[in-house]
């Protein structure tokens, strides 16, 4: 018998029939009518090409072979249905699992860092790979060239995938500290005077969500620079009288590292909000939901930082 093409669910009304013997009290255990459960005896009898259970004074009896499968059944049947309803747990300490994120240098510094030092210690079997941000983020992880991504939603092209907020910034100017055109304050026109130090995702990619807004403002600059990296525009900035845009979370790692100035923008800006994203394929993976969590804790106690 080839069990390709054996529709499983005539051995739950099997298992039906040769516990009640009665084609009726069958049919209201597991919700079929009289006639359809008649119909299900019927296919059953040619699938084993045997009457299974034949009339004996007011009920039904089995016949051998019916006997000799009704274990064997209740048995398999019990089996998929604990198959069915297990969850497989996640055990950090002990368990060995790959994950790879797709994420801007930015997320890498404020997220991926505190993360991979918090594993170290509660989940050394666990390992991630940052990769650079895609550019259709969405479409990596529906290929699953990617577990989870790490972008705001203006950058995703299918918002409707299963998300959570980390957590929101908002862009600061930022210039070398020897800049002596620029004092306390960023007006506009110093803004619009000085030469631009723009980021972008890649080539043919597009810039900043920051200097998006700038072209929608239609305030005139020039740009005289353009680097893919978020983190390395800072240093970029040394000894020059450029400005670029950065995100205040990341003013005091810049500041211990790099010699520069942040200041508050001339023009009000969106809000920055990252968000973490993933497929619905991953939704109950309980390694999945581990890792996802462990990523909002991290998110969380950024807002707790004075």
């Amino acid at each position: 018998m080839n069990l390709a093409g054996v529709d499983l669910n005539l051995l739950v009304a099997l298992d039906a029939l040769l516990s009640e013997r009665s084609v009726t009290r069958a049919a209201q255990r597991i919700g079929l009518s009289q006639p359809g459960m008649s119909n299900t005896l019927a296919r059953l009898r040619r699938l084993f090409d045997d009457p299974l259970l034949v009339r004996q004074g007011a009920g039904l009896a089995p016949t051998p072979r019916a006997e000799a499968l009704a274990g064997p059944v209740r048995d398999a049947l019990a089996l998929i249905q604990g198959a069915l309803e297990q969850r497989p747990a996640f055990d950090a300490a002990r368990d060995r699992r790959s994950f790879t994120v797709s994420c801007s240098d930015y997320s890498v510094l404020m997220l991926i860092g505190p993360l991979v030092r918090r594993l170290a210690a509660e989940a050394p079997g666990v390992t991630l790979q940052a990769l650079p941000r895609f550019p259709d983020a969405a479409r990596a992880l529906r290929v699953g060239e990617v577990d989870l991504v790490i972008e705001p939603p203006e950058i995703m092209s299918n918002p409707a995938l299963p998300s959570q907020r980390l957590f929101d910034d908002r862009w600061m100017c930022c210039v070398w500290e020897g800049n002596t055109l620029v004092g306390d304050e960023m007006t506009l026109d110093a803004y619009r005077r000085l030469g631009h130090l723009t980021y972008s995702m890649g080539r043919g990619q597009a810039v900043s969500l920051a200097d998006e807004h700038v072209a929608r403002e239609r305030v005139a600059r020039h740009v005289e620079f353009s680097v893919e990296s978020f983190l390395l525009a800072p240093f970029l900035l040394q000894g020059t009288d450029l400005v670029t845009l950065v995100l205040a979370r990341a003013g005091p790692y810049l500041r211990r590292t790099a010699d520069v100035r942040l200041l508050e923008p001339p023009i009000a800006f969106p809000v920055l909000t990252e968000m973490l994203w993933w497929h619905p394929r991953h939704e109950a993976d309980p390694a999945h939901a581990w890792l996802r969590a462990r990523i909002a804790e991290v998110a969380a106690q950024l807002d707790e930082q004075p």
